[in-house]
């Protein structure tokens, strides 16, 4: 079976005997009382990699953006959320609007309509915090940060940003022949931002392939964070197993993670340009996570099922734009270019099956229509392979 539907973009899959030993998997105390001397490590070179003064470790970004915005929201302030944001981060705006936080949802990716309601609040004198994501997989566009960010910091505020797509992927200096960039931080490196009032928020779940996650920034706020924030007392911290999977992802990164990256990118340009050698296309630039648009006669979720039955595992998702569902592959450097070709013939021959599947029920409805005797269609025949 063909498998599309991890987001291990990089292959980094940290295999028992590939970390470090350890001597237990928790101090037993909590991060707030004692953080573990490889989890400060960490921590710093996290930092070092984003840009940034100083970070903090935690076991997921529910963790993160749970207490981040009760932290922030110390100050008088008001949040303003991308309507493109990832329902993590949200959890934790929701919480502050529980209590009694100022929120509002702009369009995603409109410096124009978060300006308007920055105006519309200015005189009530609250901190503005903005949130979204980098970087939006349905379309493969980066959120535009340097406008967010000069917005805000007009107002002295904060730009939260959930980075756990292009963390690892995305990087500084794109270019013709690295589109991705170089080094892996992210998207504000790949943006080539200065990072005075920006938040970063990341799992390392994705691009570096350890369940653990980040929060960075100036060294003020993030030593706030690790005074006040409720999970670092009452929620164990990241493992020590999960903690040396994340430094062997950094070194892996230091050393090769350049010639990862564009393998990855010649790999989705190969799956982009067979798609259209068959008249098919896909939402996601060169992002390695590609989700097909609309297919004449050629709903979804037959299509994912047809997919499966030819040995090709794809994801099925709902749709923002139109409403409804959506195929998406997502590609990493563990596939090779004879796999993406054996995915785009599946999809060919899926195609084509499934609508001969729907001129065979026409042509059978067409003729009951007109009198004539037909026999019931039995679905699980219609369409099968010959």
């Amino acid at each position: 079976m063909l498998d599309f539907t991890s987001a291990l973009y990089l292959d980094l899959r940290h295999a028992h005997g590939a970390l470090q030993p350890w001597a237990q998997l928790t101090t037993g105390r909590p991060a707030a009382l004692e953080p573990a001397p490889e989890a400060v490590a960490l921590a710093q070179d996290l930092a070092r990699l984003l840009g940034c003064e100083r970070a903090v470790l935690a076991p997921s970004t529910l963790h993160l953006f749970w207490d981040l915005f009760d932290v922030l929201a110390r100050d008088r302030i008001a949040i303003y959320t991308d309507a493109g944001t990832y329902p993590i981060a949200r959890y934790g705006v929701e919480r502050a609007a529980a209590k009694g936080v100022p929120t509002s949802s702009f369009l995603s990716h409109d410096p124009a309509a978060l300006a308007s309601l920055l105006q519309r609040d200015r005189a009530t004198g609250r901190r503005p915090v903005v949130v979204t994501d980098g970087l939006c997989t349905a379309t493969g566009r980066t959120a535009p940060l340097p406008d967010y960010l000069k917005l805000i910091r007009e107002r002295n505020g904060y730009l939260v940003v959930d980075d756990t797509q292009a963390l690892g992927i995305l990087g500084a200096n794109p270019a013709p022949d690295a589109p991705y960039g170089r080094g892996g931080a992210g998207t504000p490196a790949w943006r080539a931002m200065t990072l005075r009032g920006l938040i970063i928020g990341s799992s390392l779940a994705k691009g570096f392939g350890a369940p653990l996650a980040v929060l960075a920034g100036g060294a003020e706020v993030i030593a706030k964070f690790e005074e006040l924030s409720g999970t670092r007392v009452h929620s164990s911290p990241p493992s020590l197993a999960v903690i040396n999977a994340a430094q062997r992802a950094l070194a892996i990164n230091e050393r090769q993670g350049d010639r990862l990256r564009d393998r990855l990118a010649n790999l989705v340009r190969h799956f982009r340009e067979s798609l259209r050698r068959i008249g098919l296309n896909a939402c996601g630039g060169l992002f390695p996570f590609q989700t097909l648009t609309a297919i004449p006669d050629v709903e979804p979720e037959p299509l994912h099922r047809r997919l499966l039955s030819l040995g090709v595992r794809a994801v099925l998702r709902s749709a923002r734009r139109p409403p409804g569902a959506a195929v998406s592959f997502l590609i990493t450097v563990m596939h090779t270019r004879r796999d993406i070709d054996r995915c785009v013939e599946a999809l060919r021959r899926s195609c084509a099956l499934i609508r001969q599947g729907r001129s065979r029920r026409h042509h059978t409805l067409s003729r009951a229509g007109s009198g004539v005797l037909a026999w019931p269609v039995d679905e699980r025949a219609v369409g099968s392979e010959p």
